[in-house]
């Protein structure tokens, strides 16, 4: 096998792999920065691609694949629930960046058509040449591992892997089967790690019972897909008393989930869950919300958009209201400026936030331990390329893999080819 990276190498986000077989060109994932002029990867001509199999949703690794579907398209293979996601997550994308993208709604429903849906744990063939077997991730609802199998190699992508079980998702499955000939791990979290989920678990519900508890409301920005679900169903395990809401996007991936219950960790709990949270229904109801105790969960997990912004708003001049960061803040985010400098915008104005403001590490990558964790488990003597992290940290993992279990490993830049 050939392998071009053509995105996500020395950067998070925006992954792209090029494989290149005797007689096909397959692609892993696609994905996009997603700006306010959002960006791509290398560019590949769609002529010369056979199939796209894709990890997950997420856009920092679905976003461009429907560039793929102008035309008739060709072969995509992911999860059906990753499909699913994947459209609800595209649509926003098109509303809100329509502008700068090549592609329109109507080339997702051909992504949709040319879409051949898989199981977890299931192998596949395909273009006749490869073998594709994708293993649960961890990382989020129907996300995968992908072993790749060609001309007797065997190549892991990791893509964004959890190995720790959440809330709602079980942790990544690591039986990568026989030996492997080469590694393309992410990095994101290589130099950071975790703390254990029990206690971050823990320090929530706390937390979450002291606001309201003494007559505040606590925003929760969350991530629509998988980290809203998380933390309702945290609350949920934990005997919460009070009220909880949830608000935007996260709804709409609450539907597909019910239809998907075989990729959560507890689908009684999660029934439960749902069926016991306030489900928001208009502006009436947010502004009544905005000013009784209890919990908000709510996209964007950026404050960058959603229904969050309005909460933000609202509640962020009251001292007892309180707001929870559990997602990644990018550099330049709304909510990363909340975080480091105790700012937002209400009313087109930069004020200062009274309300508490606390940082909880609900992370759907694997940390530093962890990662170090899946080369335990891996066979064989493979060569290592460490993808997905930012600024040195691919590189200083990559010397590091090498000196803890002696493998080859190196930290391509876009644009190098390998073979394995």
């Amino acid at each position: 096998m050939e392998i071009t990276f053509l995105g996500g190498a020395r950067e998070v986000g925006k992954s792209a792999l090029l494989l290149k077989g005797d007689k096909s060109k397959i692609l892993l994932d696609y994905g996009a920065h997603t700006g306010r002029e959002p960006s791509f990867p290398m560019h590949v001509k769609p002529k010369e691609i056979d199939s796209i199999l894709l990890t997950h949703a997420h856009l920092d690794h679905s976003g461009g694949v429907p560039l793929f579907y102008l035309g008739q398209g060709l072969d995509l293979v992911t999860t059906g629930v990753t499909l699913e996601l994947s459209m609800i997550l595209l649509e926003d994308f098109i509303k809100l960046s329509g502008f700068y993208l090549p592609f329109e709604y109507v080339d997702l429903l051909t992504m949709t058509r040319r879409t051949r849906r898989i199981a977890l744990n299931q192998a596949v063939e395909i273009n006749k040449e490869f073998n594709a077997h994708f293993k649960n991730s961890g990382h989020i609802p129907g996300g995968a591992t992908i072993i790749i199998e060609n001309g007797g190699k065997r190549v892991l992508y990791t893509g964004d892997i959890n190995l720790r079980d959440s809330q709602l998702l079980n942790g990544a499955d690591l039986d990568f089967g026989g030996e492997l000939d080469a590694v393309i791990t992410e990095s994101t979290y290589s130099q950071t790690d975790h703390d254990p989920r029990s206690k971050i678990e823990e320090d929530f519900s706390n937390f979450a019972n002291e606001v309201v508890e003494r007559g505040g409301i606590l925003l929760v920005p969350a991530f629509s897909v998988g980290r809203a679900q998380e933390i309702a169903c945290l609350l949920r395990s934990r005997n919460f008393k009070h009220s909880v809401a949830m608000d935007g996007m996260a709804l709409k991936i609450n539907d597909v989930l019910f239809r998907y219950q075989e990729s959560l960790r507890d689908p009684q709990l999660f029934r439960k869950t749902m069926q016991s949270i306030e489900v928001v229904n208009g502006w009436s109801h947010r502004k009544r919300l905005a000013k009784t105790p209890g919990v908000i969960i709510s996209p964007a997990g950026m404050l960058a958009g959603g229904a969050s912004v309005f909460y933000n708003q609202e509640i962020s001049s009251e001292p007892r209201n309180a707001i929870s960061i559990v997602a990644f803040q990018v550099p330049g985010s709304p909510g990363r400026t909340l975080l480091e400098r105790g700012l937002t915008i209400v009313n087109g104005k930069t004020m200062k936030v009274k309300a508490e403001i606390r940082r909880f590490d609900f992370s759907g990558h694997a940390g530093r331990s962890e990662l170090f964790e899946i080369f335990q488990h891996v066979k064989g003597d493979p060569r290592v390329y460490a993808v997905h992290g930012d600024g040195d940290s691919c590189e200083i993992f990559a010397r590091e893999i090498n000196a803890k279990f002696g493998f080859d490993t190196a930290a391509p830049v876009n644009g190098d080819t390998i073979i394995v």
